[in-house]
């Protein structure tokens, strides 16, 4: 058995090592791969170049480095047939939990206004809004959506999330659909994105959305750059509509240097590190799912190509 490894940034060696400590028996390339392409019997991968996966007529799974499935979904070239597995274990969970943890807590504590207070050499309280008070909505109910909301449920937040399908979470109002979108944003104060990138959710966060969520609310940003659409959020904190908003993805990344978003005094970026894979712990699930493959087992977290997710 073999497997390739293509990742956006020089963590090959990481990879190799961790594979081979817990599947000795596989052996293992990184990209670029200059041998026999009939050999690959699976792909580790982070945005591929278009059309590289179909050159191995072997693959018997496609693994995404993260959880997401949009670098690979975009290809019009990938191989059909194939299943294509989304990354999710422990690690990657956990720290996008404890990123919206932080990004919910800063603006339930205007950390942006007293940043601006700071520049201003001003000293100056802020009358603090009880926790009990807010709205934390969250857009997406899967199992990173769902974690952040359990962690967030010991600050005590009114908690509640959206998503396509009806889902029912002890402690959190759900809505669902179309239908259920506009009563989920009314009360929402804090807005959460952790939607799949799909046709259907690609610029759900735009000026309409901003318009039905409580005036002065909040937006945190952590699916895909797409699901944003820039210049609705600028006209939207311009106005008040919305008092702050973190992003940690972007449209193109690395952001461009003339792009508005690096002045602009009531967003907070991160350069796309809300949660990154660590392959110490990211193997492991890697591994089982290889290891259930090969004994016939089905494999767990693949990815419905036609919903996106």
């Amino acid at each position: 058995m073999a497997l390739l490894i293509k990742t956006d940034i020089d963590r090959g060696n990481a990879w190799t090592e961790a594979l081979n400590a817990h599947y000795p028996e596989l052996k293992t390339f990184t990209w670029p791969y200059k041998g026999d392409p009939a050999k690959i019997d699976y792909a580790l991968v982070w945005q591929p170049p278009k059309g590289e996966l179909k050159r191995y007529p072997n693959l018997k799974a496609i693994f995404s480095v993260g959880a997401g499935i949009d670098h690979l979904a975009s290809d019009p070239e990938l191989p059909t047939g194939i299943p294509v597995v989304r990354m999710v274990e422990p690690g990657l969970t956990a720290g996008m939990s404890q990123y919206v943890t932080l990004a919910v807590l800063n603006h339930h504590r205007f950390m942006i206004d007293y940043a601006a207070q700071r520049r201003e050499k001003v000293w100056e309280e802020i009358p603090q809004i009880a926790a009990d008070a807010r709205q934390v909505g969250m857009l997406g109910l899967g199992v990173l959506g769902r974690d952040a909301l359990d962690k967030l449920k010991a600050f005590d937040f009114k908690l509640a999330g959206w998503s396509r399908s009806p889902k029912s979470i002890t402690g959190v109002t759900c809505f669902h659909g179309s239908g259920g979108l506009d009563a989920f944003l009314a009360e929402t104060d804090i807005l959460v994105c952790l939607l799949p990138l799909t046709p259907e959710t690609e610029g759900i966060l735009n000026s309409e959305t901003f318009a039905k969520l409580p005036a002065g609310a909040s937006v945190v940003n952590v699916g895909r750059g797409a699901h944003l659409v820039e210049d609705d959020l600028i006209a939207a904190l311009d106005s008040g509509q919305l008092s702050g908003a973190t992003l940690d993805v972007f449209r193109q990344e690395p952001l461009p240097e003339k792009h508005p978003f690096w002045k602009h005094p009531r967003i907070f970026m991160t350069p796309h590190i809300a949660s990154m894979t660590i392959p110490s712990s990211a193997v492991r699930a890697v591994v089982a799912n290889i290891q259930r493959l090969e004994s016939g087992e089905a494999l767990q977290h693949v990815v419905d190509m036609k919903r996106g997710y």
